[in-house]
Formats: C-alpha cells, structure tokens, sequence
C-alpha cells in the first residue's frame, strides 16, 4: 500500500494551520474537508472498490478543497466568481504539493483531474474511467456534506429572512425538469427560498446508489425543508411539491 492516510491527513492539518483557524469559515473548510475524506471513503466501500482504491478516494476527500483557504485568506470569499475557480487553484496547488500527501506518483493525474473537477458545472469530457470515476465519488460526497451543512450550519439566524421570499418561476421550472441550478440564476448575495432549492436540486448530480442511500437515511430533504416556514402560500404549496418529487427521486435512485 503506497498510501498512508494518517499521515496525509497531519500533513493536511498542518497545512490548515497556516491559516486563521479562529475563523469559523477557515474552520469549516477544515472540518468539510475531514467529512468528505470520509464520506468518500464509505461510498467507494459500497462500491466495492479495492483497498488502494479506498484510499485515494479519500486521499481525494481530503484535498479536494484545499484551495478554499488561500481563497478565504486572499478574497474574503468562497465565491469562485469573485475570486478565483478553487477546483482549478487546488489543482495548482497539488501541482508542487501533492509529494507532502502521497509518496507516490502513480495516481497524480487521478487525483488533480478530480480535485480540478469536484466543483465544476458538470464534470469534463474526454476522462479515463478512472479519472471519471473518483471525479464522480469526490462530487457525490461533496454534495452529501454540503446537505449536512444545510441542516447544521447555512442560514443560521436568518431563517426569518428566507420564510419572506418566493420560489423564482425559472427555479421551480428547472427543478421540475430534474436539473441542477446554475448561481447565476438566483439572486446573488442575498438569503432566498431558491439558495435553500438550489442545494437540493444537487441530487440531480449524483451518481451513484450508496450516496442516494445516505441522503434517505440522513433524511436530509426533509431536514433541511422543516427549518423553513415560508409565509407565501404558493411558495409554501411548491415546496410541498419540492419534497415529494424529491424523495421520490431518491426512491427511486435506491431500488
């Protein structure tokens, strides 16, 4: 076994304490990161993939947003747009760091292929299988601690805020048609009912059986959509559609 993951997880720790960790958002990323590592490494189990395999998922897991501290630091922001792309940043970064994290260089286009795809839109073309593959586990694992964050962390303090807005035509339109949510089509900088759907259209973009059967077993759905007791009528009746169409998707992703 080439991989040692303790290991590059206290290289990654140290890593982190360049960093401001009294900063709650600098601290999240940190906390994110240690999630998906392990995220990732359940779902490739349940994919039955080998035992090297397992590792640099996780290995990938861990790395992934390695980029968002440099970003938070620099920027302020874990905007991509008013920064800088931090799938492509990380990249850059395992370009002359990846040595710290993993001895050998066997699977190094493996790692920064899905490191550089982990954020994007939809997921390159012209990837290996493999390439593909661990770019597939890093962005269902992502998405699965990003639920977790929507029934922990987001909005925090500002749920009264949200239950005075209203779904957007295009949003609910889109959701209808199974499709993920671009930024740039909720408004920007501001705490709406459609930041909240935009999060759960995620499941729109995933892939594989073992993340479906967390995102049921966590409940997160319906966790994330009880927080909210939005006060327009026809956005509290869409919402109700939003749920049902939703765990009826994941229903169906599980059989």
């Amino acid at each position: 076994m080439e991989i040692n993951l303790e290991k590059a997880k206290k290289e990654f720790l140290r890593f982190t304490e360049n960093y401001d960790l009294q900063n709650k958002d600098i601290l999240r990323k940190q906390k994110h990161s240690l999630r998906v590592m392990e995220i990732s490494k359940q779902i490739s189990n349940e994919l039955k993939l080998n035992e090297e395999e397992i590792q640099i998922s996780a290995l990938i897991g861990l790395l992934h947003d390695i980029a968002r501290f440099e970003q938070r630091k620099l920027y302020e922001t874990f905007h991509d747009t008013k920064s800088f792309d931090h799938g492509d940043y990380g990249e850059k970064i395992l370009e002359k760091d990846i040595r710290k994290y993993i001895e050998t260089n066997q699977y190094d286009k493996i790692i920064k292929t899905a490191v550089r795809n982990h954020n994007k839109f939809k997921i390159e073309d012209g990837l290996s299988e493999k390439e593909n593959l661990f770019s597939k586990i890093i962005r269902d694992a992502d998405k699965l601690d990003i639920f977790y964050e929507a029934v922990e962390m987001f909005w925090k303090g500002k749920e009264k805020q949200i239950e005075e807005t209203v779904i957007l035509d295009k949003v609910i339109e889109q959701f209808k048609k199974r499709l993920t949510i671009k930024r740039e089509d909720i408004e920007q900088g501001k705490n709406t009912i459609n930041n909240v759907i935009s999060i759960i259209a995620f499941i729109y973009d995933m892939n594989f059986k073992p993340s479906f059967e967390i995102l049921k077993k966590e409940n997160y759905i319906n966790r994330i959509l009880d927080r909210f007791n939005v006060k327009d009528e026809k956005t509290k009746i869409e919402l109700e559609e939003i749920r049902k169409i939703s765990n009826k998707y994941i229903e169906q992703k599980i059989q």
